[in-house]
């Protein structure tokens, strides 16, 4: 990031941060599993009927001697700013601390259940954060599987498709090992994505944003890249502005998925499609509503401080966090 380390600025500025590490791979709910573990400083559990399921270690790493938060007590109130996918994590993990899982609780039946299983913890979360999170699922995966769109006849520019390329490869190599349906790009389909919806809901004691972005302008009833935006997107960007189709689950993806960041659809940032949402209102936030803030001028990657294109993003998450942290 330009102009150095945001937890470090953030912390100088007086607000308490920190920066977790999950698996960059995993599903939403390995990753809420892992973020638990961290925070409040446990063994990672993904529990018994899940780790079944898909495979896998029922246990992770332990966290117990290196919580990522020294002397956190069960009274203090977590805010979760979570980046692309790491927004779906967050809303993972705010679920499952407030009403845990009951088909864990009874595949463990009277033997040790992760107190995460449990839930009761909804008044440990005073927000979720959003940025850039394809909370509606990404229309790229469906499209990459779709064979009524031809995805070569889609004119870009030839040097993104070499980029595009370098991206693809490395997210299809790096895969971790799991099982298919245990990884984040599963539960980006939109179908699966609309799934979580239906079991991630709107906490009505916490307060949800989102912050959606576009890096694109329409042109002849579709939207195309602007310039500036990171190449590894561009191909991308050309390709969601110009799909449509319909899942197979039956979702209609419309001309209104074609505004893109280069990696996700604007409509699908800014808050889950059927969950009480409206304008972000600085001065009157409520609780149990998701606060949309006005698209974001940027591409994916803007609010990480960018990849090859830099920016500081510092008083953007300063901005960010004032309203948040005088919410009651």
């Amino acid at each position: 990031m330009r102009g150095g380390d945001l937890i470090s600025y953030l912390n100088e500025k007086g607000f308490d941060s920190y920066a977790a590490s999950v698996s960059p791979f995993g599903s939403a709910w390995d990753r809420a599993c892992e973020l638990y573990a961290q925070i409040y400083g446990k063994r990672v559990d993904y529990g018994i009927s899940h780790s079944k399921t898909y495979g896998h270690e029922r246990f992770g790493r332990d966290f117990t001697e290196c919580p990522l938060i020294p002397d956190l007590t069960d009274d203090a109130k977590l805010v979760l700013i979570g980046h692309s996918f790491g927004g779906t994590a967050a809303r993972m993990l705010a679920e499952l601390m407030a009403h845990g899982d009951e088909e864990e609780r009874k595949a463990a039946g009277d033997g040790d259940v992760s107190p995460l299983f449990i839930g009761g913890m909804e008044n440990r979360i005073h927000s979720v954060a959003a940025v850039t999170c394809a909370l509606n699922g990404n229309s790229s995966f469906d499209m990459l599987s779709d064979p009524d769109f031809d995805l070569k006849a889609v004119k870009v520019p030839w040097w993104s498709r070499y980029f595009g390329r370098r991206m693809t490869n490395r997210l299809q190599t790096e895969t971790d090992g799991r099982d298919s349906r245990d990884c984040a790009d599963y539960d980006m389909q939109i179908d699966q994505a609309l799934l979580l919806n239906s079991r991630m809901g709107t906490l009505p004691g916490v307060y949800y944003y989102s912050v959606p972005c576009s890096y694109t302008k329409k042109k002849n009833d579709r939207y195309v890249p602007e310039k500036g935006m990171e190449p590894f997107f561009v191909m991308r960007s050309f390709q969601i502005g110009q799909y449509t189709g319909t899942t197979k689950g039956g979702t209609v993806i419309g001309p209104e998925w074609n505004r893109n960041d280069g990696r996700v659809s604007t409509i699908s940032e800014a808050s889950p499609f059927g969950a009480p949402c409206r304008k972000l209102e600085r001065d009157n936030l409520k609780p149990g509503i998701w606060n949309v803030y006005p698209v974001y001028h940027g591409d994916h990657m803007s609010l990480q401080g960018g990849l090859l294109h830099k920016r500081d993003i510092r008083s953007f998450y300063l901005d960010m966090l004032s309203p948040i942290s005088s919410a009651e």
